[in-house]
């Protein structure tokens, strides 16, 4: 299985009231690319997600701690945390990678 960025920004485009798009399946795991317009109004989700910043920049708020993100980071949110992008930038693209039992997976620390 493949997809890329353009493809998948392709695909946003075909519809253009979609803020996402699955692009790929297997088993638990589902990725999806993500781009809001302005808000990101999202709720949390049952599985664990993992997000991989394709382009754009901003703040990214995971359960009440902020960090600044950029293109090429990665960012952790366990199932059933409020979490959102914020101050974001117009071109704000992330694969969303979706895993495992709903509630997460047992922290291992």
């Amino acid at each position: 299985m493949r997809s890329s960025a353009e493809n998948a920004l392709q695909l946003l485009a075909a519809s253009p009231n979609a803020l996402f798009a699955k692009v790929m399946e297997h088993g638990s795991m589902s990725v999806e690319i993500y781009k809001p317009l302005q808000t990101d109004n999202q709720t949390p989700h049952l599985q664990d997600e993992l997000y991989v910043i394709i382009s754009g920049s901003g703040e990214f708020l995971n359960g009440g701690n902020r960090t600044v993100f950029l293109p090429g980071d990665i960012l952790f949110a366990p199932a059933g945390v409020e979490h959102r992008f914020e101050n974001f930038s117009d071109d704000f693209a992330t694969w969303v990678i979706f895993y495992g039992p709903e509630g997460g997976e047992k922290s291992t620390k």
